[in-house]
């Protein structure tokens, strides 16, 4: 078999009823009038797979890759955890406008509805008009009758938390967190490797088929954790050349880079692959095991590093780049 390498992926692009004009510009493609809600950046979920662009493996897709190269690609302890599956999923999501008040299944709900894994997910806001707001959490404490009363008069978002967002703000959102991007926003999302979303009211909106959209009230009751939390924000301050923590859960641990010079990764003890999302700038991702099979990402630009290859170096192409870098840590495995 061909030796891995940092993989590139072929475009993914999925027509939303509430998608923008902004992820075909980031990509360097033609703009037009479609409604592309979502880029999904690496994917193995089935229907929507990423196939790799770049280098001899070009034309695979990622579950094939997971299947054949296992440990390399995985890692061994992640390849021990999922098996066969690969673990995550990274999208790119443009609201021009609000996107339906949903919330996703914890690991044990999922598995026994869909045989899934659950989806806890992360935002990285990208991009924000002036006043755009989102929808994270409860802000006042409401009992599973309430909440159905809520989604029969329409009046659900009165009980949710609602945001002010800007630029470079981070939301966690862990299964049972109800939730909503609303219009004006693009954000980065990392999440469990699931579609499974239930969709709890969508403002009596028609889909593109012109047919209201399936909801899903009974079954989100039971995914719904009715707490009320102090803080649904995360709070961070940025560095120079140091890497700062987002999000760290048993799922994902999510990591922001200023970096000014080639800046040196050597991350084999998390025995995990890298997932590499460019921000601001540019930056070359550049293995130290091969330098030849580097790969140089512009804003937007995504890749995905073998944990065979998890020795690099990130190289900012102008004064700074700003990176994203996306992993899991086997300290959350018994």
């Amino acid at each position: 078999m061909e030796r891995l390498y940092p993989l590139q992926f072929r475009e993914n692009l999925l027509k939303k009823v509430w998608g923008g004009q902004r992820i075909k510009p980031l990509k360097g493609l033609p703009s037009d009038d479609a409604p592309i809600g979502e880029s999904w950046e690496v994917s193995a979920v089935e229907g929507h797979e990423s196939v790799v662009s770049n280098g001899p493996l070009a034309g695979l897709t990622l579950s094939r890759l997971t299947a054949d190269y296992g440990e390399q690609l995985l890692g061994r302890k992640v390849k021990a955890m999922y098996g066969q599956t690969f673990p995550l999923l990274l999208k790119l999501i443009d609201a021009r406008e609000d996107l339906s008040i949903q919330v996703h299944p914890d690991d044990q709900l999922a598995a026994a509805r869909h045989h899934t894994l659950g989806k806890t997910e992360m935002w990285f806001v990208m991009e924000a008009d002036a006043g755009a707001h989102l929808y994270s959490g409860f802000k006042s404490q409401i009992s599973k009758y309430e909440y159905s009363k809520r989604v029969e008069d329409g009046s659900i978002t009165d009980v949710l938390m609602r945001h002010e967002v800007k630029r470079g703000d981070v939301f966690f959102i862990p299964a049972g967190r109800v939730h909503a991007i609303c219009g004006g926003i693009m954000v980065a999302e990392i999440q469990q490797s699931s579609d499974v979303t239930y969709r709890i009211f969508d403002y009596n909106r028609p889909g593109l088929d012109g047919k209201l959209r399936e909801l899903h009230t009974a079954l989100a009751e039971d995914a719904i954790d009715y707490k009320v939390y102090s803080s649904y924000l995360t709070n961070y301050s940025e560095r120079v050349n140091k890497p700062v923590a987002l999000t760290e859960c048993p799922y994902f641990t999510v990591k922001i880079h200023n970096v000014t010079r080639p800046f040196h990764r050597k991350l084999f003890k998390y025995d995990s692959f890298i997932i590499y999302l460019c921000l601001e700038g540019g930056c070359t991702i550049q293995p130290v095991s091969d330098p030849a099979t580097a790969v140089a990402l512009q804003r937007g630009g995504v890749c995905l590093v073998p944990a065979c290859d998890a020795d690099l170096y990130l190289v900012p192409h102008d004064a700074t780049a700003k990176v994203l870098e996306v992993y899991i840590d086997n300290k959350h495995f018994n």
